[in-house]
């Protein structure tokens, strides 16, 4: 349990106390509780936030080459995921996608695929719900290791990365995570192309400012369409690796969570 959390558990003991010794706190011992328990719940609204448990937002500094983190999220997708393995075949980098279950099991032989391609398989949940973050604990706990199960199957390895549907949780996440063996993965910027179909706009945003041991966010399922109806990310993979070499950085999959300490 990390600093942020062990101080709510403490704020709480201390509000039950005071009531106990002295019932006309309450009030103020209410309040307490309700703004601590509203700065938890905004903490889980901010997908790069640490304050419930640690978070993987960048790549972890360390004596290696120029690289930025490349990851792909909700597929596999037949239509998808094939060309994105092509392009990153052509580019020589690697990636991290992180798979949702329910379509893993569907697409069994596109799993093995991007493992056959040196690339890593990670957890995004069975079923990416939209309401993740607000799933009560032995849901929560059902929907990870579900996944869990399936991807380690079918990939030969047990993912040990785990990206939130929409990057939104709840404090109950990082105990089910560290149960599982799991380690929680964001992102330091995003293309938003599960959401937004404008190409351009998508590949400026992961393009600005970008720098090695950035850990950057696509998305292989779960497409936005451009106004010629091609899955934007089709548009700009392309770009963002062509931008990557002209940088003399390379793509590469998250590392082991052993060697991404600290946060």
């Amino acid at each position: 349990m990390n600093r942020f959390l062990r101080a709510s558990v403490a704020l709480h003991v201390a509000a039950a106390c005071s009531v106990a010794v002295r019932r006309r706190t309450w009030r103020v011992a209410a309040g307490a509780v309700l703004a601590d328990q509203l700065l938890l719940t905004g903490a889980g609204m901010v997908p790069t936030c640490d304050w419930l448990g640690p978070n993987l937002t960048r790549l972890p500094p360390g004596p290696r080459l120029r690289q930025v983190g490349l990851s792909f999220d909700d597929g596999p997708d037949p239509l998808v995921t094939p060309v994105v393995l092509d392009l990153l075949d052509g580019a020589g980098m690697q990636a991290s996608f992180f798979c949702i279950g329910a379509r893993a099991r569907r697409h069994p032989a596109l799993v093995g695929e991007i493992v056959r391609r040196g690339h890593r398989v990670e957890n995004h949940s069975e079923h990416h719900r939209w309401h993740f973050a607000c799933l009560p604990l032995h849901a929560l706990r059902r929907e990870i290791l579900l996944a869990q199960q399936v991807l380690g199957e079918l990939a030969g390895r047990p993912p040990t990365w785990f990206r939130a549907p929409m990057g939104l949780r709840s404090p109950l996440l990082q105990p089910v995570l560290e149960q599982t063996g799991l380690h929680l993965a964001s992102w330091t910027r995003r293309a938003l192309d599960g959401v937004r179909g404008d190409a351009a706009a998508g590949s400026a945003r992961l393009l600005r400012g970008l720098a090695a041991d950035d850990l950057l966010l696509l998305h292989d399922g779960n497409c936005a369409r451009t106004s010629a109806g091609r899955p934007a990310v089709l548009e700009i993979l392309p770009e963002l690796l062509g931008a990557l070499r002209a940088r003399g950085l390379c793509g590469v999959a998250l590392p082991d969570p052993g060697d991404a300490r600290p946060f």
